[in-house]
Formats: structure tokens, sequence, C-alpha cells
């Protein structure tokens, strides 16, 4: 493969993640709106352009009232910082396609160095001749660390919401022409 654009297929791609609730369980959630712009040679990212941008209004925890919240000053302050964005800057090959993509994140007005594990999960052409490329990414990033730090002390100790908020992202991306 070569260096070519490739565009984020927003049907075949999610962007979850989980985090600690009570102290005894995990909430999990996902964010229907993002895009990427992606330059890279599939075959060796560690040349890659990467830039995400997720729509924060496009939370979905399966609870209204919680989506609600988080969209609050409180939280992400939606009108305010209605995006999170990642730039990558350094990308290291750590095994046979699986990399380090090091990073910007910026949250909340927040900007800070995060790195998440990458895999390229294959290339193939669908059923029109398109040609498609797969990546699983994973990662966690400190909520407080963005100024994040909403929450409340539990009756048996400790805190409703934990600090680590562990991310997933699937992309599915078609190359765009020359």
């Amino acid at each position: 493969m070569t260096r070519a654009k490739w565009a984020v297929d927003a049907s075949h791609s999610s962007v979850d993640f989980s985090i600690r609730h009570m102290m005894i369980a995990k909430v999990k959630g996902t964010f229907h709106a993002f895009e990427a712009a992606i330059e890279a040679d599939p075959a060796d990212l560690t040349t890659a352009d990467i830039s995400f941008s997720v729509d924060l209004a496009s939370i979905d925890t399966r609870n209204t009232d919680r989506d609600n919240h988080l969209r609050s000053g409180d939280f992400f302050e939606i009108e305010k910082f209605p995006k999170m964005t990642f730039q990558s800057a350094k990308i290291v090959k750590t095994d046979d396609g699986e990399y380090d993509v090091t990073g910007n994140l910026t949250l909340r007005g927040v900007t800070r160095e995060e790195t998440f594990s990458v895999t390229f999960e294959g290339a193939g052409k669908d059923p029109w001749g398109n040609e498609k490329v797969g990546f699983s990414g994973k990662g966690s990033i400190k909520r407080s660390d963005y100024g994040l730090t909403y929450n409340a002390a539990l009756e048996t100790g400790g805190v409703l919401i934990g600090d680590e908020v562990k991310v997933s992202i699937e992309v599915e991306a078609a190359k765009q022409g020359e």
C-alpha cells in the first residue's frame, strides 16, 4: 500500500467509552457524531497524519437525564466547548500492525499529550471496488486532567464517578481519490 487520504465511514465506525460508577460497576457510552482526517500508508502508520474530532453533544449513555447532565457545565460544557479533538504528533510501531499513537487531545479547553494503542485490522475491497482499511484503538484518560472534576462522595466511602475513562475506537475508512 502507499500513502493516501482515508475518509472514515461513520456507519461502520464507533467511539465508545466506559467509566467506573459507584466504585462497583461501569457505565458505558458512545459518541454518535465524529469525523477524522487520515493520511497514511496503512501498512506503516509511523508516518501517518491523524486528526480526530468528536461532537460532544452526540453523547449517548442510554439515559437522557445523565446525557443532558454530561452536556452541562458540570462536565463537557458543550455550549462553550462543543468538540473534543486529537491530533497525532508521534507514531511508534510496537509490533506487527501495532502502534502507539501519541498526540494532543483537547477537551474542555485543555490540551494534553495522550497515547493510544492502535491496531491495523486489515485492508480489502468492498463489493463495489472501493479500497477499505480498518483500525482499532484503545486507551484511557483521566477526566480530572481536563477539568472534569464533578463528583459526589458515597455514604459507603469512595466516589460516585471514577477518574479514569477508558476509550475504545473502531474505524473503517475508504481510500479517497488521488
